[in-house]
């Protein structure tokens, strides 16, 4: 498998040479947080990259937190959202495409800590996509528990020639 421009831009700002790739990280955070404006409003960090896995990371700020001081519901889904896009863009063979078709979650326990959204996928469901591709998706708080699990529903197609 031909390594995605979304993958090898990961791969090249992570291995800038700073402790851990820490910068490169931000870097790729940042960039990739640009390409739909509204992810940049978590102030996500990619912490993890490659075909069929994502993780991303929402602080604990002011600014995504609810009425009860906990991450609001729609930044958790932004999280995941990024999440899936990250590995969408990461996995998807060169001659499909995708667009995202539906979300379904459930909010399982209090966002009260930084929130590591991951998206999963298996090679086989690339390797057969055409249609519907379920990609799973949950949120952890830094204690370890669950606080959202769902999957986010991909329509892949054929690009055109």
């Amino acid at each position: 498998m031909l390594m995605s421009q979304v993958h090898s831009l990961w791969k090249t700002t992570t291995s800038l040479p700073v402790v851990g790739g820490t910068l490169g990280k931000r870097v790729f955070s940042f960039a990739f947080s640009q390409k739909a404006p509204y992810f940049a409003t978590i102030h996500p960090r990619v912490t993890e990259l490659r075909p069929n896995y994502a993780e991303v990371v929402i602080p604990k700020r002011r600014r995504v937190q609810n009425h009860i001081g906990t991450v609001h519901a729609i930044a958790l889904c932004n999280g995941l959202e990024m999440a899936m896009g990250a590995l969408a863009e990461a996995s998807i063979p060169r001659d499909k495409r995708w667009i995202p078709k539906g979300m379904e979650v459930a909010y399982t326990a209090k966002a009260t800590s930084d929130i590591t959204c991951t998206a999963e996928t298996d090679q086989e469901q690339w390797d057969a996509a055409e249609g519907d591709l379920p990609v799973r998706v949950k949120g952890v708080r830094d204690d370890g528990t669950v606080v959202i699990d769902g999957v986010i529903n991909l329509w892949v197609t054929s690009k055109k020639k």
